[in-house]
């Protein structure tokens, strides 16, 4: 059967096109640095940058009373003053019972129900993603550090092969993109390298807040690939590959994408 060829097209030519490749390459950078200076503005700005009402909600449901009469900040403390920065820069961390990799909004969806005896929030909800958004926050300005070695190194290598798998109609693989053309014009759209730490981020394109594995979903329809259920161990595997990919890299939680 004949696969489909992909065009990246180039709006500022060949040379421009060329130019880009060559500053990035063998660089990790955030998408921040292919934003329009106007979407910096926004995102720089916390009055301006949409993203903060889910902090906000996400702070009033930290300290909200669950069935049990406890709160997340019962624990973390108000305002998650006990949480630690960096430990929130390790996830996706292995998780000590499962002995797998566990990303930060699945623990808060865990712990929002054995913790405070509330009924399971659905993985990317609204309250799911305020609640992470919140959280990754308080830890912003810190270096993403996810453990690449050890046991956590065969779980590695399975995201990335999910991050390189070919899917959909156009036949195409996370990597293509995001590897090996950042710089580049995609239709009206720079490439980036499909960096994580600026997740939850505020897309301007859907006019809300999204996690990892929502995005990664909306790439999937770009391609005309089946949409995948977010939550699922898979999507784990890939956010953890994406986020190790992105080590040393600021958080910017909530970043602002278009």
């Amino acid at each position: 059967m004949m696969k489909l060829k992909t065009t990246i097209l180039l709006g500022a030519g060949l040379s421009t096109a060329l130019a880009c490749a060559s500053a990035f390459s063998g660089k990790v950078f955030s998408g921040y640095t292919v934003l329009q200076q106007s979407t910096k503005e926004i995102q720089d700005d916390d009055f301006l940058n949409l993203g903060m009402e889910a902090v906000a909600k996400g702070a009033k449901l930290f300290s909200a009373q669950g069935k049990n009469d406890k709160s997340c900040a019962t624990c973390h403390g108000e305002n998650g003053k006990k949480l630690d920065p960096k430990r929130i820069a390790q996830y996706p961390v292995l998780d000590a019972k499962t002995k797998r990799p566990i990303t930060l909004q699945q623990r808060i969806i865990d712990e929002w129900a054995t913790q405070l005896g509330n009924a399971p929030l659905k993985y990317e909800s609204g309250d799911a993603v305020a609640l992470e958004t919140f959280v990754r926050n308080l830890a912003r300005g810190q270096v993403v550090n996810v453990q690449t070695d050890g046991a956590m190194a065969p779980f590695i290598e399975q995201g990335k092969a999910l991050f390189e798998a070919r899917v959909g109609h156009l036949n195409m693989a996370c990597n293509l993109c995001h590897d090996r053309h950042p710089g580049q014009k995609l239709r009206a759209q720079t490439l980036s390298q499909g960096q994580t730490n600026g997740f939850p981020t505020y897309r301007l394109a859907n006019s809300k807040v999204i996690g990892t594995q929502t995005r990664i979903n909306q790439c999937f329809k770009s391609v005309r690939a089946e949409k995948q259920p977010v939550g699922s161990e898979a999507f784990a595997l890939m956010e953890l590959y994406m986020n190790a990919h992105g080590n040393g890299l600021k958080i910017e939680t909530p970043a602002v994408r278009f």
